[in-house]
């Protein structure tokens, strides 16, 4: 085991570090008032600060599978468990499997990554296209494992996008062989044109499908969930138990308030989405004019950018651009044998335009005069 490299470079930055490194949205977008409203609304009940349940409150349990069930996935509360963020989501589900072995994309998730290391699961990878995982490849390996991690929506690191036509092909393989996919959605929601078809929605007995409010409301509510068939549940809630019997209860009396508009949730989500596409163009702009020679391929959403500086160590790289104030993730941190790579993250949603040119123009003049 080693420590989030993310985690430990967010901890090393000063104020005058320009970062490209966590995965952060914008908190300048965070719905700060409609959330005060909220929180002045629980504030009024004692209750609201006792001991909650361990798989969530139900009236928040109840709004969530909502969001399901107008998408045409048949959800109710029982099929969902709250969660301390979508990462405890993956611990838990990570602890049910412990000592199994499990289907990753190749680059993937690193908290993920470690939390599979940690309950000993063996990781078989798998090559991620641009257009989702290599399927005749996940099929040879998933035929005897019948267990995967996959991040269809805006992958992290890599910010590609399963195609239908891989979403369908995954399901049939799950439903020809049998066992589970975790499908990791924290992005699925900051689309730039159209909302994907979950792979769950195919096989909901078969599937883990978590979601979290992290990256379209705010990460320090650490809410997130799991999605999943009834009796599978209720063997989660047992392993969360273990762990913290319960999520926030504040931080759910908050959000279920908040949510009794959905309409208001829905219009924030669209603001969003406009939002960040216009992060993504500025952030590709700065590329292509100061870095030209990075190659990558502009997202359709999330929060990252993902390529390639050709014959360059990006983890030696790094080192020297955090002296220059500017830091990213190496891809190096995304590969399970922490491989030389040419490869970069940037996370383009948190900078300013002004932050990301600067920063964009440190890397320039350091390469240039290595």
């Amino acid at each position: 085991m080693k420590r989030s490299f993310i985690r430990q470079i967010l901890e090393s930055i000063d104020e005058e570090t320009i970062s490209f490194a966590g995965g952060l949205p914008d908190e300048t977008l965070f719905p700060i008032d409609d959330l005060a409203n909220a929180s002045k609304k629980i504030f009024d009940n004692n209750k609201n600060f006792q001991y909650a349940v361990s798989n969530g409150i139900a009236s928040l349990r109840e709004k969530i599978a909502s969001f399901y069930n107008d998408e045409g996935f048949e959800t109710n509360p029982n099929n969902i468990l709250i969660t301390t963020g979508s990462q405890q989501a993956l611990f838990i589900i990570a602890k049910y499997f412990e000592n199994k072995s499990i289907v990753v994309e190749k680059p993937s998730y690193l908290g993920a990554v470690n939390i599979f290391k940690m309950n000993s699961l063996d990781m078989k990878a798998v090559t991620l296209e641009y257009d989702g995982i290599h399927t005749d490849e996940f099929e040879e390996v998933y035929k005897d494992v019948k267990l995967s991690y996959l991040i269809p929506d805006f992958q992290n690191p890599k910010g590609s996008l399963y195609s239908q036509e891989k979403r369908d092909k995954i399901a049939n393989i799950v439903k020809k062989h049998g066992g589970y996919i975790i499908e990791d959605a924290p992005y699925s929601e900051l689309f730039y044109d159209k909302k994907s078809n979950n792979i769950s929605s195919q096989i909901p007995d078969n599937s883990f499908h978590l979601g979290s409010f992290s990256k379209t409301l705010s990460p320090a509510f650490r809410i997130g969930w799991v999605r999943a068939n009834e009796e599978v549940i209720n063997d989660l809630i047992l392993i969360k138990e273990t762990i913290d019997l319960h999520s926030s209860g504040v931080s759910q009396y908050i959000l279920n308030e908040y949510l009794k508009e959905k309409e208001k949730y829905k219009k924030h989500l669209d603001s969003l989405r406009v939002k960040y596409k216009e992060k993504m163009e500025v952030f590709a702009e700065a590329l292509d004019k100061y870095l030209p020679q990075f190659e990558y391929e502009k997202p359709k959403g999330g929060m990252f950018i993902y390529g390639r500086l050709p014959n360059i160590d990006t983890y030696e790289l790094v080192f020297e651009a955090l002296k220059k104030k500017v830091v990213y993730v190496p891809g190096s941190e995304f590969y399970i044998t922490r491989q030389k790579c040419d490869e970069i993250r940037f996370n383009f949603t948190h900078s300013s335009k002004e932050e990301v040119v600067i920063g964009i123009k440190r890397l320039k003049e350091l390469i240039e005069n290595r």
